[in-house]
């Protein structure tokens, strides 16, 4: 059997998409590989069988450095994000992998399943809740909404969704009224298993959609969990959307979006020193502080959405008695 260790260092979004090609691996090539994996997120790993400690320091163990140059020709060619590191093993390794599912490979413990979540641990009974996600991480402020338009959703489903705000404490998490503020309080395991129990999510690009679609649904739901991801101009649709999800972007209808995604960073620059603050990273077209394509999705059209989900399935629906526990919880004091 050959033994292989996968290593990638990016960003959690992008290792959801590694656990997707690790077990297309195993799945067209059964009892073939050994595999392990090093990246910085061993959290999304707990639990998945497709893993055997091997070291880097024995003789008989290729250790690869997995990347994913498709994403060099997504505005061109009709991949999705998932088949990224799968093309790269295929042309490494020359080997033949097809995707087995449109979604990452997450996997839950069954004591995990059986826990309360980090939301009932706060409203005591359980309510359902929307997982939010309104801001983002400093690199790619390109992907920010505006802030008052994401309370402007959370007001109009006052009283019929819970919204659980979510992210990392250094990051950009404005805080909106009538929500349950969890940010800076969901380790990633944490947030993999609130992502269990959430109902749906709202989300720009980021991490929270491609867990959106990668963590088990509870028994006697939806197969698919809603996703509601506010995506403006910058990635092809095609490249990220999952079919289940409600994918809001803006391709084709500016120029700078007219053949694909523009890939930039930022919207404006932070004087940080980071490269992302030089002109070919910067937003070349920005309106009322955000990008063109971002200010082109209205309040309207994110409610429209999340209603769309609502009007089918009832999916997180808040209860009288839930509302009015919600409400207490929520309210300012």
């Amino acid at each position: 059997m050959r033994q292989l260790i996968l290593r990638n260092f990016q960003s959690p979004g992008d290792i959801v998409m590694l656990t997707a090609a690790l077990r297309d691996l195993h799945a067209h090539y059964p009892d073939q590989f050994l595999t392990d994996v090093r990246t910085p997120c061993p959290e999304l790993w707990q639990h998945n069988p497709y893993l055997t400690p091997l070291s880097e320091d024995d003789p008989e163990v290729d250790v690869i450095d997995c990347h994913y140059p498709l994403i060099s020709h997504s505005n061109q060619r009709p991949y999705h994000f998932i088949h990224g590191f799968i093309d790269f093993l295929n042309q490494h390794l020359h080997l033949s992998i097809k995707p087995t599912l449109f979604k990452g490979d997450i996997h839950l413990s069954e004591n995990e399943t059986r826990w309360i979540s980090q939301v009932q641990e706060i409203t005591v009974e359980p309510i359902p809740f929307w997982i939010l996600v309104a801001g983002g991480k400093y690199d790619y402020t390109i992907k920010w909404w505006d802030a008052t338009r994401f309370q402007q959703v959370v007001d109009h489903f006052r009283g019929r969704l819970l919204f659980v705000q979510i992210g990392e404490q250094s990051h950009h998490h404005p805080r909106l009224t009538g929500t349950l503020n969890l940010c800076g309080q969901t380790q990633l395991r944490q947030l993999v298993r609130l992502m269990y129990h959430a109902a749906g999510v709202l989300c720009p690009v980021t991490l929270a959609m491609h867990l959106a679609a990668a963590v088990e649904v509870p028994a006697g739901r939806l197969k698919n969990r809603p996703c509601v991801v506010v995506a403006g101009g910058r990635e092809p649709p095609h490249w990220e959307a999952y079919p289940h999800h409600q994918y809001l972007h803006t391709l084709g209808a500016l120029p700078c979006c007219d053949d694909g995604g523009c890939w930039r960073s930022r919207t404006r620059p932070l004087g940080d020193g980071d490269e992302k603050d030089l002109p070919q990273h910067l937003c070349l077209d920005v309106v009322n502080e955000l990008p063109h394509c971002m200010d082109m999705i209205r309040a309207e059209d994110v409610i429209l959405s999340i209603e769309r989900y609502l009007s089918g399935t009832a999916c997180g629906l808040l209860c009288a008695a839930q509302a009015a526990r919600v409400q207490a919880l929520t309210s300012p004091r």
